[in-house]
């Protein structure tokens, strides 16, 4: 241990008044009771006053020990903080609000989580699965996955993968109201929608190369896309899903 500058002085300080002797506190510290016990009466000439009383029985702090005890363990903390805090630049640490929709993030998003927070263990990763689009220029969250363009906005975005949309219907349904035929047919048929407010409700296709967005209506919203296929299957209407079964809102 060096003990040559005064921070090192005030850990041999600190370490005789906890330990309650120089013999201690020289076993802790790697030293000899010598080399401790000129430390502290380097400290004491330094200052000009004594901070220790040394009897053959114990240590007994004057006042003014008290108050370099007090200065040396503030120090001591600020610098450890001051160590700590380089040691660990560069490493992740904090809190990552990450929001996704609830299909495709129970299916795709968690088990990239659990595999991230292994990975990172410093990053509380608070995950929000809803199908309402979150604003995060509004702090409600630091990333989020979601589905279509992005709106003009001075966001970040980039493609992590590509997912389809499909127009479903049960079996049941489509016999007591007919198939439709075509986009337009979907005037006259129990559409099942979202309940939350969306940059696009209608429903885009895609004719002759050209997005076609068309006004539906039901009389059933829900807040998620995997209750709206759930809805779907049992015949209640007509659902717009991604991915497998119900993934989510834009």
């Amino acid at each position: 241990m060096d003990v040559a500058g005064r921070s090192g002085e005030m850990e041999v300080f600190v370490c005789v008044v906890e330990q309650g002797s120089l013999s201690a506190a020289a076993r802790t510290l790697g030293l000899t009771p010598s080399a401790v016990s000129r430390v502290i009466s380097r400290c004491e000439q330094r200052m000009g006053t004594r901070l220790l009383l040394r009897t053959t029985r114990a240590l007994t702090l004057t006042s003014e020990g008290q108050t370099y005890l007090r200065g040396a363990r503030r120090i001591l903390a600020d610098l450890a903080e001051v160590e700590q805090a380089i040691a660990d630049k560069g490493v992740p640490s904090g809190r990552l609000r990450v929001s996704a929709s609830l299909a495709h993030g129970r299916i795709t998003l968690l088990p990239l989580v659990a595999a991230f927070s292994e990975r990172y263990p410093h990053v509380r990763v608070d995950v929000t699965l809803s199908d309402e689009v979150v604003d995060i220029l509004a702090g409600q969250a630091d990333v989020a996955v979601r589905f279509g363009d992005l709106p003009d906005s001075p966001l970040t975005a980039r493609c992590v993968g590509e997912t389809g949309q499909v127009v479903v219907a049960a079996p049941a349904y489509l016999a007591r109201h007919g198939t439709p035929q075509v986009p337009e047919d979907l005037a006259r048929h129990n559409c099942l929608r979202f309940n939350f407010r969306r940059a696009n409700p209608d429903w885009p296709f895609l004719r002759g190369g050209e997005v076609v967005s068309l006004k539906v209506n039901g009389s059933i919203e829900c807040s998620n896309g995997e209750a709206l296929a759930h809805l779907a299957r049992m015949g209640a209407g007509i659902a717009r899903v991604r991915g497998v079964f119900g993934g989510g809102g834009d």
